[in-house]
């Protein structure tokens, strides 16, 4: 459990970036790919700020999972991105006015409940097996 600041740390750029490639798609309005390179019209979509931002904001989220995948368990550490879609929800909410309805908070109530069984439900941490620790050692040996 002492990398849960680093797994949450994680679910929150990742949400983040969402909410910054909807904004930056929000500001370029509808694309269309009529009439235009669609090369140009790509690179237009990835260097414009906000989606550029949200791209870079994704990297540093997987840097992080990466940091998380090297201490933790795979199964302990992958059920808390779920947490993102919470996270991306509520905030659309607040941020864009898109619509919580009860089916949604119901499923994020669900998400959270089974976030916090499998949080429970182990240790979270990677144990290096025997071959492991001797292949290390005997790399460090030479």
């Amino acid at each position: 459990m002492k990398y849960i600041v680093f797994i949450l740390f994680t679910v929150m750029t990742n949400a983040a970036a969402q909410l910054m490639l909807k904004h930056g798609m929000m500001s370029l309005g509808p694309i269309s790919f009529e009439g235009v390179n669609p090369v140009v019209k790509l690179l237009q979509i990835v260097f414009s700020p906000w989606v550029f931002l949200g791209l870079c904001t994704f990297v540093i989220s997987m840097a992080s999972h990466l940091y998380v995948l090297s201490k933790v368990e795979l199964s302990f550490a992958y059920p808390f991105l779920s947490l993102a879609y919470v996270a991306v929800a509520v905030f659309a909410y607040f941020v864009f006015r898109e619509d919580l309805n009860a089916w949604r908070i119901a499923g994020i109530g669900f998400i959270c409940v089974g976030t916090i069984l499998i949080a429970q439900g182990g240790s979270g941490h990677v144990e290096a097996s025997p071959s492991q620790e001797s292949i290390q050692t005997s790399e460090l040996a030479r």
